[in-house]
């Protein structure tokens, strides 16, 4: 048996696993007989690489639910921003929010997963309303005038995931949510900071307007003509600087996670700060080039997560002394801690974090000789060791056999 079929098994035990341990009202969510979870793991792998890569750190009891959540994310996301009609397409999702949340969800991979993740670990309705208005706002190409105003943005967009994921991994204290919901903010801002460019030329800008003003430009003049300058520069660094406090925020709150949990999470948060370091080093210029974290860059930021020691919870000081979450954050954690609790998960074994930096070395190593070949370029040619890493082949993935199996914005 190949490692993809390995994998792919993987995921049948995932699934079997968290039904035999969901409460009644999951256990009522029927799965068709040929129903495909490996069709959900697809979309994660077509979407965000950082994710998908930082989802097979996790353990299989949260590897299943991150990709089932990624999943309709990604479906919800697309249906609204690819739709003639906006507002009929969100009220379509809200219809199946509406039957997953009565469990009996629409007969679509999608939502027959979310379902069954949804009463297994009660997440609150208003974390998935919240992130359907935040891609209700990208339709409607919303434009923010103060970082406050971009925050609650990223807070509907990418801190809802990070909420969700936090309550999948059984953590529904205030303080790890608030920090959970820090990265999140933390992500977007950094994939606004890396797309200024891209998304100027479809007529879209998340800069907060109120700071371009401040560098002596027009907004709107600007967006007819997209072009680099120092003024630009500086506020794109400035939006890195408030990514890179929260980034420091959010790491304190790793050591909250289970320990099983933690390097994937710090995996993602170190990876997506990793952007905005390439971003200086080409000049803070990303209205004309979009910056790229290389395969071997990802590859040592992973191994770094699996081997740094976490802070110990009592370093962190009592709950206390936590800084409060973010305004525009404040609700999402209020719904999450006021929401059912469920048992906390065991946790097992140690993980064997040596076997997950040798399978994501072969990993990376296996991605980019694919690439290569696509490029038409030897493995073992002289170009071999000039070639850039910086491009990754959408190739299936498979997990280590024998190794266990939050993050950013969907769509943009």
């Amino acid at each position: 048996m190949n490692l993809s079929a390995l994998h792919n098994d993987a995921l049948d035990s995932d699934l079997n696993l968290n039904l035999n341990r969901a409460p009644n009202q999951a256990q009522r969510v029927r799965l068709p007989v040929d129903f495909d979870l490996k069709a959900c793991r697809r979309l994660m792998q077509g979407g965000s690489k950082t994710f998908f890569a930082a989802s097979l750190l996790l353990p299989p009891r949260i590897r299943l639910a991150a990709t089932a959540l990624y999943a309709f994310c990604r479906v919800a996301d697309d249906l609204i921003d690819d739709g003639v009609d906006k507002s009929a397409a969100a009220t379509e999702l809200q219809q199946r929010l509406d039957a997953v949340y009565r469990a009996h969800p629409h007969q679509l991979e999608s939502d027959l997963a979310l379902a069954m993740v949804v009463h297994q670990h009660q997440i609150p309705r208003a974390l998935l309303d919240a992130l359907l208005e935040g891609f209700t706002w990208d339709a409607q190409r919303r434009r923010y005038e103060t970082v406050e105003a971009l925050q609650a943005y990223a807070a509907r967009v990418a801190s809802t995931v990070g909420a969700m994921m936090a309550l999948i991994m059984g953590v529904r204290s205030a303080a790890a949510l608030a920090r959970a919901c820090d990265l999140g903010v933390a992500m977007q801002l950094t994939n606004i900071a890396r797309d200024v460019g891209e998304d100027a030329r479809a007529g879209r800008l998340y800069l907060p307007r109120q700071w371009i003003r401040e560098e002596g430009l027009d907004p709107d003049r600007w967006l007819a003509q997209p072009l680099f300058n120092d003024a630009i520069a500086r506020v794109v660094k400035r939006l890195l600087g408030e990514a890179d406090r929260l980034y420091k925020r959010a790491d304190v709150g790793i050591a909250l996670l289970p320990k099983d949990c933690q390097a994937a999470i710090r995996a993602a948060g170190l990876v997506y700060a990793e952007i905005g370091r390439e971003l200086e080093r080409r000049g803070l210029n990303s209205v004309d080039s979009r910056a790229v974290v290389s395969s071997r860059r990802k590859l040592l930021l992973v191994g770094k997560a699996l081997t740094i020691p976490t802070r110990p919870r009592r370093a962190a000081g009592p709950q206390g002394s936590w800084e409060p979450a973010l305004q525009a954050t404040q609700f999402l954690v209020d719904a999450s801690v006021q929401a059912d609790p469920v048992d906390a998960p065991d946790l097992g074994e140690e993980p064997d974090d040596d076997g997950r930096v040798v399978w994501l070395i072969d990993l990376f190593e296996r991605r980019e000789a694919e690439r290569l070949r696509q490029n038409g370029i030897a493995p073992h040619s002289a170009a071999y060791a000039g070639a850039s890493t910086d491009a990754d082949a959408p190739r299936p993935l498979a997990a280590p056999p024998s190794v266990p199996g939050w993050t950013a914005h969907i769509g943009r």
